[in-house]
């Protein structure tokens, strides 16, 4: 079997929807319904878009599924803002999740520059 190179994005997508499929799992025992079904499809969302990018039919594509992967991050801010206001999670949990969030969403915004630079 080959061993894959790291990478970075995969890594933390992967790592960050754990973390919100656990909180998926403490919202429904909860009860909370509405916002844990929409983070748990955007926080998976960004690693499933990661993951079709590296299969991309060229660099248009590629660009594409990252910036799709950055609008999922952003959407998942606003779900985790709403879970803090509503009292769900708490100031620390909050800050954790975020800080997780803007991660991706700067490595992301970087792969995007970076695969731009490239385009001729």
């Amino acid at each position: 079997m080959p061993i894959e190179k790291p990478n970075k994005l995969v890594d933390l997508s992967v790592s960050f929807a754990v973390e919100i499929l656990n909180l998926v799992k403490f919202l429904k025992s909860q009860h909370e319904t509405i916002i844990s079904n929409q983070i748990g499809r955007a926080g998976t969302g960004i690693g499933a878009n990661i993951h079709e990018a590296q299969y991309a039919h060229g660099k248009a594509d590629f660009i594409s599924k990252l910036q799709i992967a950055l609008k999922e991050a952003n959407e998942n801010s606003y779900w985790l803002l709403l879970l803090s206001k509503t009292n769900y999670i708490v100031p620390a949990e909050y800050d954790r999740l975020e800080s997780l969030c803007r991660e991706l969403r700067i490595t992301l915004i970087s792969s995007i520059n970076t695969a731009k630079g490239n385009i001729k």
